[in-house]
């Protein structure tokens, strides 16, 4: 057997919003689990300086069991809770979870994941081995940025991911080109333009689709909505402000409604969900920003310092930058820390894993938390808000059989997004 200092029964590799929400229930269960990552780390580093999440406050609550970990909770400990929640607001209340639910936080870089006798063996920077029977992959989203086909030759100084901000660090008299119709190519292309820069937004779609901002109803901390009256309130009225028709975000607001949903009814789920939008608090700040809908990039030349743009209208660009909020591809393959013989193992649609109830892959043991799970479990998955409902079902299914069969998945989401 090996050390009890050198394994667990759970690993967990990530502790952004997912990787902190399964610490946080799988610890409150009495479960042995060890967490590897930096915190926040994509929060942190990827998303640009004074960005503000999509949805509202109240459902951006990192999932925990416990209710002094709320977000009101923090709010209240910090000072001044916004009507917006800022990037670095959101980077410091997971850091101030973190300190609670994982003060051990192992910063080592997990750089190789092997099967071994004893479940999996975490092979790290520094040379040493970690063993676990589980293993919880909740990395994130930021080594899936989507570049187009177009791009795939242009160097990050010419053409940066709007993941990457760094890339792109003094736009100040630039000609810059922001590709992409959500909410992350607008609060790029505010941000540029802010900072001085000359700014256009191409986008495929016919129009912008503006989200109407809805008033904040306060975060309510896990066990808020057991009475009667609160349960017939989520059902009846599923908050609507981001995720679609009403039917829609009832149903992706249940994930355990929309695993068990025909594969065609979950890809018209998944396309009303997602479909690309901007907060319309943001239209203040696009006041300088040119938007051209109905436009797409044929072609793109690299010019010695520039590049130049054919669109799909036959007009042309010349610019300094081009920002890709192109969004994400999600591939589990594509994780590095995986050998050959894990990588052929998992059973796999599109790039997503397909998982069982515990957010379980085809390779026994391995389980994967948010933009991977959103295959199985839908795109509730994709955001933050879907925390909770990931920590509370792969605990349970984690835990001796004997206690898993004493719990109810009853948990229903407040149903808005923060991006994972």
């Amino acid at each position: 057997m090996p050390a009890r200092d050198t394994s667990s029964q759970v690993a967990i590799i990530g502790a952004g919003p997912y990787g902190l929400a399964a610490a946080a229930y799988l610890r409150a269960a009495h479960v042995e689990t060890k967490v590897f990552g930096e915190p926040m780390e994509f929060w942190a580093r990827n998303m640009p300086a004074g960005m503000s999440l999509r949805s509202r406050p109240d459902c951006s609550q990192i999932g925990t069991p416990h209710r002094e970990l709320s977000l009101d909770a923090f709010f209240a400990h910090a000072g001044g809770r916004p009507k917006r929640l800022a990037r670095e607001d959101f980077v410091r209340y997971g850091l101030w979870i973190q300190t609670r639910v994982a003060p051990d936080l192992d910063h080592r870089r997990v750089l190789r994941l092997e099967r071994g006798p004893s479940g999996f063996n975490l092979r790290l920077a520094d040379g040493t081995t970690w063993i676990a029977e589980r293993v919880v992959v909740a990395t994130g989203i930021g080594r899936f940025a989507r570049r187009p086909a177009e791009f795939a030759d242009v160097p990050r100084a010419l053409a940066s991911h709007s993941s990457d901000p760094e890339a792109f660090a003094d736009p100040r008299g630039r000609r810059v080109v922001v590709v992409g119709s959500g909410q992350s190519a607008f609060e790029a292309a505010a941000d540029l333009s802010e900072k001085g820069a000359e700014v256009e937004v191409l986008l495929r779609a016919p129009s912008v689709r503006w989200l109407r901002s809805a008033p904040d109803r306060g975060t309510m901390a896990p066990g808020a909505w057991d009475s009667v009256r609160g349960l017939l309130s989520r059902l009846m009225r599923p908050q609507l402000d981001i995720m679609g028709p009403r039917l829609v975000t009832w149903l992706v607001a249940w994930p355990r409604i929309y695993r068990h949903a025909p594969g065609r009814v979950q890809n018209v789920l998944t396309r009303r969900a997602v479909r690309p939008a901007v907060a319309d608090w943001m239209q203040p700040h696009l006041t300088a920003v040119r938007v051209s809908p109905g436009r797409a990039i044929t072609s793109v030349v690299r010019a010695n310092s520039h590049l130049d743009l054919r669109l799909n209208d036959g007009t042309c660009r010349s610019v300094d930058h081009a920002v890709l909020a192109t969004g994400y591809r999600v591939d589990v393959r594509a994780y590095d820390f995986l050998p050959d013989d894990i990588r052929g193992a998992l059973r796999v649609h599109e790039g997503y894993p397909v998982l069982t109830a515990g957010f379980e892959s085809s390779v026994g043991g391995l389980h994967f938390l948010g933009a991977p799970a959103a295959f199985t479990f839908g795109p509730i998955c994709r955001f933050v808000v879907g925390t909770q409902y990931a920590g509370r079902a792969i605990t349970r299914y984690v835990q001796p059989r004997a206690g898993a069969g004493r719990h109810r998945e009853s948990y229903q989401a407040p149903v808005s997004v923060a991006s994972t």
